[in-house]
């Protein structure tokens, strides 16, 4: 199936807003998948997935990493997400079997789910850093839209306005995922930050844009207007993994010695499984004995 994900990045003609927005509809899927997710538990992770995507692609050099925890007092545990500037995406969450009753609004309650109290805590890191850059908040609703617009306020001081939108059917599949970002640049005049203000809280649901057939760019259009935008790239947008056998290999080789030795024997092999994407690696006797004598030689 070709791949209808992408993201596009626009400014307003007059310079005073930047603009983005994703179709991460089979992005979510895929993620539910890899992850067994329950439908509340899919549609909260489909938007911690989407908002760090919106982040990273909006505030990442492409030698930069982040990754975004969120941890809430609800049935789904801790979310942690990684994503990069080039609009590829990964995460695992504590508990993905929670299914709730729907909301006062009819919707999946993704606030029950993550929970009202807690933090959302986004970490930079690059290369070159000595240490990653850190920036926490609470949880305004655990809605996850109003809490990445708040993160980007008091922690960045951009002022913002995210919108994260999931729907999953009642086969428990992601039919529509999605979201924007609109940030506020310097100069921008109070009665253009009134007038998008307006336009967004008459915008439907991303979600339901998108099962109607809206693109991206057309989503921003109902934002802005038509013809008030300028779209500057489009990027595809994907769910990978970028682990790998030996970077689970440095991962074991790091243990201490005696858990290494208990392992060759008493287990006489392991078996590692990546939290992102549910791979399993084999490590026989004889690969385990290899660390263990690498892990001798350093010392």
């Amino acid at each position: 199936m070709r791949s209808t994900d992408y993201l596009v990045k626009a400014i307003s003609k007059d310079g005073q807003f930047r603009a983005y927005a994703v179709n991460a509809t089979q992005l979510v899927q895929h993620a539910h998948k890899v992850h067994d997710t329950w439908n509340t538990a899919s549609a909260a992770f489909g938007r911690a997935l989407i908002g760090t995507l919106l982040l990273a692609t909006s505030g990442l050099d492409e030698t930069q990493a982040m990754t975004v925890k969120i941890q809430g007092n609800g049935p789904v545990g801790a979310i942690i997400c990684d994503g990069t500037a080039n609009g590829v995406v990964k995460g695992y969450l504590q508990n993905p079997h929670v299914s709730l009753p729907e909301n006062a609004q009819g919707k999946l309650d993704v606030s029950g789910a993550v929970g009202e109290q807690g933090t959302l805590t986004v970490t930079k890191m690059s290369p070159s850093d000595k240490e990653p850059y850190s920036g926490e908040v609470k949880l305004v609703s655990g809605e996850l839209g109003d809490d990445f617009t708040y993160y980007l306020a008091q922690s960045e001081q951009i002022p913002s306005a995210v919108g994260l939108s999931v729907f999953v059917n009642e086969k428990d599949d992601v039919t529509a995922a999605g979201g924007f970002l609109i940030q506020v640049l310097p100069g921008a005049s109070e009665d253009n930050i009134s007038r998008v203000e307006a336009s967004l809280k008459k915008l439907p649901l991303v979600s339901h844009l998108l099962r109607e057939g809206s693109t991206p760019e057309q989503i921003l259009t109902k934002i802005f207007g038509k013809g008030q935008l300028k779209f500057l790239e489009t990027m595809p947008v994907s769910y990978r993994c970028d682990c790998s056998k030996e970077r689970f290999s440095r991962a074991i080789e790091g243990l201490p010695a005696d858990q290494l030795e208990t392992l060759i024997n008493e287990d006489h092999h392991a078996e590692a499984v990546c939290r992102f994407c549910k791979k399993k690696y084999e490590f026989s006797e004889e690969e385990l004995k290899k660390l263990l004598d690498q892990k001798k030689l350093k010392k």
